[in-house]
Formats: C-alpha cells, sequence, structure tokens
C-alpha cells in the first residue's frame, strides 16, 4: 500500500511511524517462504537448539546482508512504496539505498535487549542537524507478527527525547522507559524511523517466540558522511541475479550509473551487459528511454 501523508507528518513530529498492510497478503506469503533459504524455521530451531548454534552468537548473528537468494525478499528493499515513501518525506527523488538487512532472532537464542541509542552512531560520521537537512531514514519491513512477547522495536518520541545530547551515544538501561513506545503489529506492517531518534530492541520473552525482518535505510544522494555498507562488496554472484530484474529507478538507489551518465559508452554497455545476463541495457544507450 502507498503510505498516506499522515504517516510522513507523524514522522517529521514524532520521529517515527507505523504502517500495517504496508505488504500486499501475495508479497508477504512469498517473502515469508523465502525466509527458509537463509534461516531455520521456528520449528526447526526450537526442534534442537544446539544445532544452529551459530544464533547464540550475540543479537546481531541473525543478521544476513543484501542482496538475499530470492526476489520475493531483495524487491522489499526497493519496494515501490518504500521509494515512493522516502522520495516524499526526503522531498527529493536524489535517494540513496545505503543499508539492507535480513534479521532473524529466536527466543533464547541471545539477549535482544538493548540499551536506548541513536542509530547516526554507526549510519554517520557526524552528529544530526536540528533543522531536520540530511535525514536518514531507517525502515523495518515486518515479516512477522510483532507483540510485546517478540520483542518489539521500542521509541522514545521525538519531543521526549530531543533535549538528551548526542553524545554519549548509548544511555544507560532503564532511563526513559516511561516514555517508551513500543512497535507492535502485524507481519507485512512497516516501520520507519529517523537515526536521531532514540529507540532500543528488546528481548523476546515469549517462549518458542521468533521474528523476522528485512531493514532497507534510505538518505539523500550525495551524503558522504552517511552510510553503511558498500555495495560492490556483498555477495557479487547474487547481484548478477538481482540487477537484471530491477527497474532502471530501482538501481539507482544503490548509485548505478544513470542514462546519460558519462560512464556509458559502447565498451561499458556491452561490458556491463555480459557482467549482467539478461539485463535490458537500451535504457543505458543515448536514445534510451528513462524508467522509473
Amino acid at each position: 500500500m502507498r503510505v498516506p501523508d499522515a504517516s510522513l507528518d507523524e514522522v517529521r513530529q514524532r520521529g517515527f511511524t507505523l504502517v500495517p498492510g504496508f505488504l500486499s497478503a501475495e508479497e508477504l506469503r512469498a517473502a515469508q517462504q523465502a525466509l527458509w533459504r537463509h534461516f531455520p524455521t521456528p520449528d526447526d530451531y526450537f526442534a534442537d537448539p544446539d544445532r544452529h548454534a551459530a544464533y547464540a552468537g550475540g543479537p546481531f548473528a541473525g543478521v544476513e546482508e543484501f542482496p538475499y537468494r530470492s526476489w520475493d525478499l531483495n524487491h522489499l528493499a526497493v519496494h515501490p512504496h518504500l521509494i515512493d515513501f522516502a522520495e516524499r518525506y526526503l522531498s527529493t527523488t536524489e535517494l540513496q539505498l545505503y543499508k539492507v538487512e535480513l534479521w532473524a532472532k529466536y527466543a533464547g537464542a541471545a539477549n535482544y535487549d538493548q540499551p536506548l541509542h541513536r542509530d547516526y552512531g554507526s549510519h554517520s560520521l557526524v552528529t544530526p542537524r536540528l533543522d531536520a537537512r540530511y535525514q536518514q531514514l531507517t525502515s523495518f519491513i515486518f515479516l512477522s507478527d510483532v507483540t510485546e512477547e517478540d520483542g518489539p522495536t521500542r521509541i522514545v518520541p521525538y519531543e521526549s527525547g530531543k533535549d538528551v545530547p548526542f553524545t554519549p551515544l548509548y544511555i544507560e538501561f532503564g532511563a526513559l522507559v516511561e516514555e517508551e513506545v513500543s512497535c507492535t503489529g502485524p507481519a507485512g506492517s512497516l516501520l520507519v524511523y529517523r537515526t536521531d531518534i532514540l529507540h532500543r530492541g528488546s528481548d523476546l520473552t515469549g517462549a518458542g517466540r521468533s521474528r523476522f525482518s528485512l531493514l532497507a535505510d534510505y538518505q539523500v544522494r550525495g551524503t558522504t558522511w552517511g552510510g553503511k555498507m558498500a555495495w560492490p562488496k556483498q555477495a557479487p554472484d547474487r547481484w548478477a541475479k538481482f540487477m537484471p530484474q530491477c527497474t532502471v529507478r530501482q538501481r539507482d538507489v544503490f548509485g548505478f550509473p544513470r542514462p546519460g551518465d558519462p560512464y556509458w559508452n559502447e565498451q561499458t554497455l556491452a561490458d556491463v551487459g555480459r557482467r549482467y545476463p539478461g539485463m535490458d541495457m537500451a535504457a543505458y544507450r543515448p536514445d534510451g528511454a528513462r524508467h522509473r
């Protein structure tokens, strides 16, 4: 679904929004099935946790980086309605998708409780501006239901946390707990918050509970001090399958050369076409039409 304007206003005013029903039932079902190409199903995990001891390595042990083995997961990071949300919120089509993660959590595998913090600490070399310029957006697409037992993200609304200094980055456990909003919602929901907003992960408290999410983070293109991932190093073989499935607009948010960029000539058109078999190179030719 297209994110309503009221949700954009909520991000501006409170620092976050939760949009149920962001994914269609078909998109959600396909993405959930694709999860098991990367993670054990909850039934498999809890039948023998020792067999999946890697997930006990810490709260981020269940994170896998982009791209993935299925278009049904990959396209969520460049979902047209997510790009549309970022364009409308940041008031520009000059976007950069700077981080994508797929995150699995299993109750008891690790302690997922975190102190309150702001994500700019690992997303930027500097601190946020108070006038809302150069903002970064973190998004979670829920691929499982998130109840109070499933380790919901807990967020301190902007007005309640705005006077807390940016440094130190982490705040002692228990601070502002009375201000926290628990972000629960059904599978298929979209949670978006700014990286200047205090928040924390919480532990899974229900026996046999699990949580699966896809995270995709956007900023204005050209914010050279912000970022998280260097796309060329991420699974080159998977890019070969992913790129031909994308639209020109979807490639653009990764920083791919645009139609009309001086990079393109007969040699690069031919060689890039060979690197990504099946990709329609017509749009990148001098007379090609740009498609969103």
